[in-house]
């Protein structure tokens, strides 16, 4: 489908941060100071309507939490969130998928009781026969047929869970969905048919995805721009193809290193050494220098800002 150039979300120097420190107590009796998490640090990015942009990362880099504060679990700590005007003129409705479809279904309650559950909050339809209804319809969006309604979440595999986690979150007709790691519990084979379905339900509903992964080669399949993040920030941001024809940020060809060949199973490969490191003492300067081949003293002195380049993606790198 043709992606619109209106934008459905904008984040806005977006920042959360958790206070993680021990008890009062504890901090009296040993102490200890207060400790603070920076977990998303000035991210700002903008999704299109009807497209997808996927935010990716090693685990710990602040992406899971963007979900959260875009769908409302968490308040932000400074930043804004907007949602531009859906078809009822007010802001888009949003829902989320989650990465475990197994943890996020109520064990138990029946299939069609956990689809019709949002039905019934929010009052979509207005008798028991239209929800029944609805939640057949839903079934049958994902894949699945009327009978399996009657099932517990446990009679199923993975894919068909995470199907109907789809179903649930499309039965409060959502314009908007965010997808927390919705593949990765899943085998390569199974990850394909979900991400299909995403892909055709996107084009059959108008839905606006916000895509969350470490998979690259995932991502790939899903994405109109990819926003890469390391340690709360972002450190690179492109066009899909751009991004992977021609990455500049060093974070981001390391990622795309990790991505198997099958043509290549043998090719070398660039090693970056040391370990993420602690978001509660993020490095001075590029918080990349410490894993960075490229990294000189200008890395550790100061922070490199994201700068819009010709081709239209954006890096912060002091040698993109």
């Amino acid at each position: 489908m043709t992606r619109s150039a209106i934008s459905a979300l904008d984040v806005v120097h977006l920042d959360k941060t958790f206070d993680v420190s021990a008890s009062f107590l504890n901090r009296l009796l040993y102490g200890r100071k207060r400790q603070m998490l920076h977990a998303v640090n000035d991210v700002s990015f903008s999704v299109p309507l009807g497209g997808c942009v996927s935010l990716v990362g090693e685990s710990g880099c602040g992406k899971s939490t963007v979900a959260r504060l875009v769908t409302g679990l968490y308040d932000p700590t400074a930043g804004e969130i907007r949602f531009a005007p859906g078809k009822s003129g007010a802001p888009l409705s949003a829902q989320m998928i989650f990465q475990d479809p197994y943890a996020s279904l109520n064990p138990r309650w029946r299939v069609k009781n956990i689809i019709a559950e949002p039905l019934r909050e929010l009052k979509l339809r207005n008798s028991e026969v239209e929800i029944a209804e609805r939640v057949a319809e839903l079934l049958g969006i994902v894949g699945l047929n009327i009978a399996d309604g009657e099932k517990f979440p446990h009679e199923f595999s993975g894919g068909q869970r995470q199907r109907i986690s789809i179903a649930r979150a499309l039965a409060s007709e959502p314009e908007f969905l965010v997808c927390d790691e919705p593949t990765s519990a899943l085998d390569v084979s199974v990850q394909a048919q979900i991400l299909n379905l995403m892909r055709r339900l996107q084009d059959e509903l108008g839905l606006t995805y916000l895509f969350i992964s470490h998979d690259l080669s995932v991502v790939r399949h899903m994405s109109d721009r990819i926003a890469v993040m390391y340690l709360g920030r972002i450190v690179e941001e492109a066009e899909t193809e751009v991004l992977f024809a021609d990455p500049k940020h060093p974070y981001t060809r390391l990622l795309l290193e990790t991505i198997p060949d099958v043509n290549e199973p043998h090719r070398d490969r660039e090693v970056v050494a040391g370990e993420v490191p602690s978001p509660l003492a993020p490095p001075p300067g590029c918080t990349f220098h410490t894993r960075c081949p490229l990294a000189q003293a200008q890395c550790k002195a100061g922070r490199p800002e994201l700068r819009d380049k010709p081709d239209g993606s954006r890096v912060a790198c002091h040698f993109a």
